[in-house]
């Protein structure tokens, strides 16, 4: 899971620095609507929307435009009809790519993903060409000061499934619809939780050691997370930590 942690951990430091506030909320926005359009409005009923409704809660989106953002989804409100669509493809190196996004024109969306992956040094491929590589979980954030055995303890009697660590946080994974029961055992011991996500975790990884293969594999991810349809990016790049540590420089 080490390839989905050091991409995660690099978009987390890049994002204070590289997206205005307005796009982060944009997206946030657009996910609990489609949560709320699919599962219904109900928090309790629904995991993925009381997910997303947290998300957006942590990164400081208004509490009544996520509320708006719940009644446009269950029809409420009059609003846009996004639709959920996937694109695959590769990233120099070999590096598998899954990308996410939510559209209200799937014939403007799919031209432009194509053409991201091509001018940027990737190349977009069939769809289920690597999604197999590629499985849905829940991921639950906390402080790298926490004890290991503290948190793993805590952690594994809850239902997780795996503990990973990128120096300055832990990463608990768990199945999808187990985030929020984790989530809650986790606080409920006293340890504080950063944030709480849904995310698709690589069952294999590529190792890169080379710079410059790194700097070209987050190029592409870069171009294709900062288009406006786009609400996720995954890669199975398991960049080393040397790599990683020229990258911050």
């Amino acid at each position: 899971m080490s390839g989905h942690s050091k991409w995660a951990t690099i978009k987390h430091k890049k994002g204070a620095a590289d997206k205005a506030r307005g796009k982060q909320f944009a997206k946030l926005i657009k996910q609990v609507e489609v949560a709320a359009r699919t599962g219904g409005g109900d928090r309790d009923s629904n995991p993925t929307l009381r997910t997303m409704f947290q998300k957006a809660r942590e990164a400081s989106v208004p509490l009544d435009t996520i509320e708006r953002a719940v009644k446009r989804g269950t029809g409420e409100l009059e609003g846009v009809e996004y639709q959920e669509v996937a694109y695959e493809g590769y990233a120099p190196g070999g590096v598998a790519v899954y990308v996410e996004a939510l559209t209200d024109n799937r014939n403007r969306t799919g031209p432009e993903m194509r053409s991201t992956f091509s001018k940027n040094g990737g190349s977009m491929a069939e769809p289920g060409a690597v999604s197999w590589q590629f499985e849905r979980k829940g991921i639950v954030v906390v402080p790298g000061s926490v004890a290991e055995d503290d948190l793993m303890l805590v952690a594994l009697d809850a239902g997780a499934e795996d503990i990973s660590s990128t120096g300055d946080e832990w990463h608990v994974y768990c199945e999808a619809a187990s985030t929020h029961e984790v989530r809650t055992a986790i606080e409920a011991a006293g340890i504080v939780v950063s944030s709480s996500d849904l995310t698709m975790v690589p069952s294999t990884t590529v190792a890169i050691d080379s710079l410059d293969t790194a700097r070209a594999v987050l190029k592409v991810l870069d171009a294709l997370d900062d288009h406006d349809d786009v609400q996720e990016v995954y890669a199975n790049a398991d960049i080393s930590d040397e790599v990683m540590a020229a990258l911050s420089e």
